[in-house]
């Protein structure tokens, strides 16, 4: 094993689930600077580093040092001062400032910032804010530094420490001893990287603490893949296999968290988590209620007539239907595919409500779907976080104490509705109000556990009215016909036709698929349509894969943003002018999961970014929170719901096979306004067409709307 004493110069990479990293250093008696890869805490540019290791050769990176093991030691050089202060290290201080208070103390900077950092007001340009800026960043630093070096010497990545810092403050590591399960807490944080740290510090393998925490995580991964509930012996089967504990201890465990109302079971094989129960319980109970009382508009047919004579407008029967009994019922639902006249229908209905004097809210789950029904209806409408009023960190301020005030409420897009949030949004309706669900059942679900509207449907407890009628300006769309090819299980017509807007790319070799993306987001399809490649949408089935959304992001980037102005946070990079996304809800800044935005501003200085997401919406985003945004060049169809794109490319590969369903080709068709354009193969477009056995849900919710349970 050598030895290596140098000075870090760059930091080229960083994996931030397991430490490994890429370094560029300066080492005595090498003319350039050497790559050095290995399983390392945060380090940052201008310390030296005691390295252990071996050098060897890789056939695609050339020599590197490969580290065994390492120690960091504050530099030492005014040049190492400079760019170790000007890493991002203290937020406030980025190389300017650096090379500010380098310039004023010299080799005596560190000592000065340690032990008198009000002597900081001595560097012009710095001020008394920022001063104390400095001052607490310092602090906080050194407290954030051993959180990670405890993590390091318990064998587990250090990216997380900033956000346990900000969990548990300078108690962190106390905390942490105390119970490493409490790490689970934390956003990012799940149950193997605590039994991780668990394991370390010796935790009794078949303490409750342990047992509990796994019993949690396989329902919060049950939760994440849409289930509201899991089978008592489902449950567990999964935390016994995770755990490695005997099912007669898990079942003791589960007894104990039953009495503690860590769980809630209401029938004995449905095992819920609170949140998810009473989400669940309290929307059926508020939909009955709702359901309990009507609301008559008598002359609804003389206003249809009305409306009809004077926007010039035939409703078909069933339309008429669907803005009678919207008249009618205090709840109901309009259902139906594209082209079959919804919009044309809600119109009619909020013609109905204006002539009967009501007020009138809009919203939907998102931004985009609410500019959409903005749009279609010359009302506002809002997205039904900002209707509910969210504010953090009290929660919605709209709720059982604070109705809303209006006499109906049009939803949008409302497949996308999680239990929760379709729960917290039926606390905030008055009695008095009635509410229309708008939205296309054979669209995916909702990210989020439930299966609110496909619930409410089923149940046969809540009105439903589903326009089936493609009509005449809609036949001309192919996307509209093969849309509903496919949801009848018919393939799709995949003809080439210049004039038309649904597209088929034959590409069935895998390895070459990305090329062919790139180079339609960046030549074919900009060219062919006279646009800009920004209105270009690429929707992947999955996130992992040589064609999966997060390396054609890689790519896209490459390919589409030349800026220079970039912040690199582990593995990715950000940059000037990139298209992201918001990955989970964020109430302090009122962005939500699945907003999308540009990076309209980099502070290299204080490390951070400003993206805009809308007109009115824009967010700052520190160092540490830059985990929040993912690239979204490309992105899951999953996570496009609700939202519509001029022009979207479908990658479909039998690589995706897990993920070719029925319904979730026909949701990605159908987020595209202008043109969708299939680049793959016939195969996987037929196994999806195939495929609609949809994964059922553990939902409770049509039982309860059925029984009133």
């Amino acid at each position: 094993m050598e030895s290596l004493r140098c000075v870090l110069s760059r930091i080229t990479y960083v994996n931030e689930n397991n430490g490994y990293t890429v370094l560029r250093v300066k080492a005595k008696g090498f003319s350039e600077l050497i790559t050095a890869v290995g399983i390392m805490g945060t380090v940052h540019v201008g310390s030296i580093l005691s390295m252990k290791g071996e050098w060897k050769v890789d056939g695609k990176y050339g020599r590197q040092f490969v580290i065994s093991e390492y120690e960091e030691t504050l530099p030492a050089t005014v040049y190492g001062i400079e760019k170790y202060l000007g890493s991002g290290l203290i937020k406030g201080v980025g190389p300017k400032y650096a090379g500010l208070i380098v310039k004023t103390f010299g080799a005596d900077t560190l000592q000065v910032i340690e032990e008198t950092p009000e002597r900081l007001i001595e560097v012009p340009g710095i001020g008394v804010k920022r001063v104390e800026m400095i001052k607490k960043a310092w602090q906080d630093q050194k407290e954030i530094k051993n959180i990670m070096l405890f993590l390091q010497d318990h064998g587990i990545g250090t990216a997380f420490a900033f956000r346990i810092f900000k969990a548990f403050g300078a108690e962190s590591i106390a905390v942490v001893k105390e119970n490493p399960f409490k790490l689970t807490e934390i956003w990012g944080i799940g149950f193997k990287t605590a039994d991780t740290v668990a394991k370390k510090m010796g935790f009794d393998a078949e303490s409750f603490y342990r047992c509990r925490s796994g019993a949690l995580y396989a329902l919060n991964e049950c939760s994440n893949d849409g289930h509201c509930y899991m089978p008592r012996d489902e449950l567990v089967k999964k935390a016994s296999e995770l755990l490695e504990v005997e099912p007669e201890k898990l079942q003791m465990i589960i007894d104990e968290m039953l009495r503690g109302q860590d769980l809630i079971a209401e029938s004995p094989d449905h095992l819920f988590l609170p949140s998810l129960f009473f989400s669940e319980r309290g929307a059926a109970r508020r939909i009955r209620a709702l359901l309990a009382s009507k609301r008559i508009i008598s002359d609804a047919d003389a206003i249809i007539s009305r409306v009809e004579r004077t926007a010039g407008i035939l409703y078909d029967e069933t339309q008429k239907a669907a803005i009678r009994t919207a008249a009618e019922s205090k709840v109901m639902i309009l259902t139906g595919g594209p082209g079959t006249g919804k919009t044309t229908t809600v119109k009619g209905i909020l013609a109905v409500y204006q002539a009967a004097g009501m007020r009138i809210l809009l919203a939907a789950p998102t931004g985009r779907a609410a500019k959409r029904l903005s749009e279609t209806s010359g009302l506002e409408a809002k997205t039904i976080h900002r209707l509910l009023e969210a504010k953090p960190p009290d929660g919605y301020q709209r709720g059982e104490d604070n109705k809303l005030e209006g006499d109906a409420l049009i939803i949008d897009e409302s497949s996308m509705i999680d239990i929760a949030l379709m729960y917290n949004l039926l606390r905030a309706i008055p009695d008095e109000m009635t509410v229309v669900f708008v939205g296309d059942a054979d669209q995916l679900p909702s990210v989020g556990a439930g299966n609110a509207l496909r619930d409410m449907i089923d149940s046969q407890a809540v009105p439903v009215v589903k326009l089936t009628r493609i009509f005449r300006q809609a036949m001309g769309s192919r996307i509209i016909i093969n849309a509903h090819k496919i949801n009848n299980g018919e393939f799709p017509d995949l003809k080439s036709d210049n004039r038309a807007d649904f597209f088929f790319i034959n590409q069935p070799d895998n390895s070459a698929l990305p090329a062919t993306v790139i180079d339609l987001c960046v030549n074919r399809l900009p060219a062919f349509f006279k646009t800009d490649p920004s209105i270009i949408q690429v929707l992947c089935p999955m996130q992992r894969g040589e064609n999966g959304a997060q390396n054609l992001n890689l790519l896209l980037q490459a390919a589409l943003n030349p800026s220079k102005e970039t912040l690199r946070r582990g593995g990715t990079e950000y940059k000037l002018g990139d298209k992201v996304m918001q990955i989970r809800n964020n109430y302090e800044k009122e962005v939500w999961n699945g907003d999308i935005g540009i990076i309209t501003g980099i502070d290299a200085e204080n490390k951070s970014l400003t993206v805009s997401f809308d007109a009115t919406t824009r967010a700052e985003y520190d160092f540490a929170e830059l985990d929040e945004l993912t690239l979204a060049y490309a992105t899951t169809v999953h996570k496009a719901q609700g939202s519509e794109y001029d022009i979207v490319i479908l990658p479909m590969t039998t690589q995706h096979y897990k993920m070719l369903q029925r319904n979730l080709l026909y949701t990605g068709i159908t987020r595209a306004k202008k043109a969708v354009i299939l680049v793959g193969s016939v195969k996987a477009i037929s196994m999806a067409v195939k495929n609609d056995k949809v994964t059922r849900r553990n939902t409770d919710l049509a039982t309860r709307l059925r029984t009133g349970l």
